[in-house]
């Protein structure tokens, strides 16, 4: 197949196109904006005569309309994702994720391509921590932020598109990844570096939140399944069992570099917090066969801190202007 990834430059799109290439013959586009958490490194090393770069923005028809000409199929990574800067500038993140999504839902329908739409558990809101109740693809939507809130919308377009003009569409709700690649502006990333770095880790209000974590190779496997054997229509929800508060990552990121397990510092808490994301994947797992390579959240944290470890020159231009924007928030 050519399939076309939009966003593959960033965090989990990048760790898509890597699986591709490892694990199919098929032949990849990666469409990418390359704002700042787009790195053309996340894709170095991968064989060029099966993995072309575009350098576009999704809302731009008459390129996307070109792409989707010459293509079998089509992953959307592309988003705005990053909850701080939703809350700080929520318009980015309604021009790609609303607008985006539905210029590629149009080319889709024009080419009748097969389209999956990659999503997120916060599209439900969250749960209390004593909840024994996960999230399933019942759960009805309950948004609490700017970027929560333009990625249940854009599900929306998603269903709606599939229903009303027939689009050959699937869509995906996965729980908070971790692994390489990963922009050091997120939770555990920046909690890595920063002990690399001999500075102390940071955590936000008491550390009670809780997110369901899994290893972004698992989400691309899972990805990859419902691409292959997912019925069109249909949402699956992506989780690994990989529940854990924020202290408790924090002390096992310590722990692994040989700190002390106390050795962070508390900051402000994000307004709205979601308290806890958990996520039912029964249907993924009973219906299409997809289990997790990293079921044990330990072994997918130390495989990530090594990645880290070993490729400093990969974050290291990021870290400095991260950390000053945390700074100027008062969250550093």
């Amino acid at each position: 197949m050519r399939i076309l990834v939009t966003g593959g430059a960033g965090f989990i799109g990048s760790n898509f196109v890597h699986h591709l290439v490892e694990h199919t013959d098929h032949t990849v586009t990666v469409l990418d904006k390359l704002t700042y958490a787009g790195n053309l490194a996340s894709l170095e090393g991968l064989p060029t005569e099966r993995v072309e770069f575009v350098k576009g923005d999704i809302a731009d028809a008459s390129l996307v309309d070109e792409l989707f000409g010459r293509h079998d199929a089509v992953v959307h990574y592309a988003a705005e994702s990053h909850n701080d800067n939703s809350l700080n500038d929520p318009r980015p993140f309604l021009d790609t994720n609303i607008i985006g999504t539905y210029t590629l839902l149009e080319a889709a329908r024009r080419h009748g391509i097969r389209f999956h739409h990659i999503s997120t558990d916060e599209v439900y809101g969250d749960l209390e921590l004593d909840d024994p109740a996960r999230f399933t693809e019942n759960t009805p939507y309950n948004p609490s932020s700017p970027y929560s809130s333009t990625k249940a919308g854009s599900d929306l377009l998603v269903r709606a598109w599939v229903r009303s003009f027939g689009v050959q569409a699937t869509i995906s709700n996965c729980s908070n990844n971790y692994g390489p690649y990963q922009h050091v502006e997120k939770f555990i990333p920046r909690q890595i570096t920063n002990v690399l770095r001999g500075e102390r880790p940071k955590l936000y209000g008491t550390g009670e939140n809780v997110r369901d974590w899994i290893h972004a190779d698992d989400h691309s496997s899972a990805v990859l399944t419902i691409l292959e054997k997912g019925v069109i229509g249909e949402t699956y929800l992506i989780g690994a069992d990989g529940e854990k508060n924020n202290k408790d990552v924090v002390e096992s990121i310590l722990t692994e570099l040989g700190q002390p397990a106390d050795a962070y510092d508390l900051v402000t808490d994000r307004p709205g917090h979601d308290l806890r994301y958990a996520i039912d994947s029964t249907k993924l797992r009973t219906e299409l066969g997809w289990a997790p390579r990293y079921g044990d959240f330990a072994a997918g944290l130390a495989a990530t801190i090594a990645w880290y470890r070993d490729n400093e020159a990969w974050w290291a231009p990021q870290k400095e202007a991260t950390e000053a924007k945390y700074r100027a928030s008062g969250q550093a």
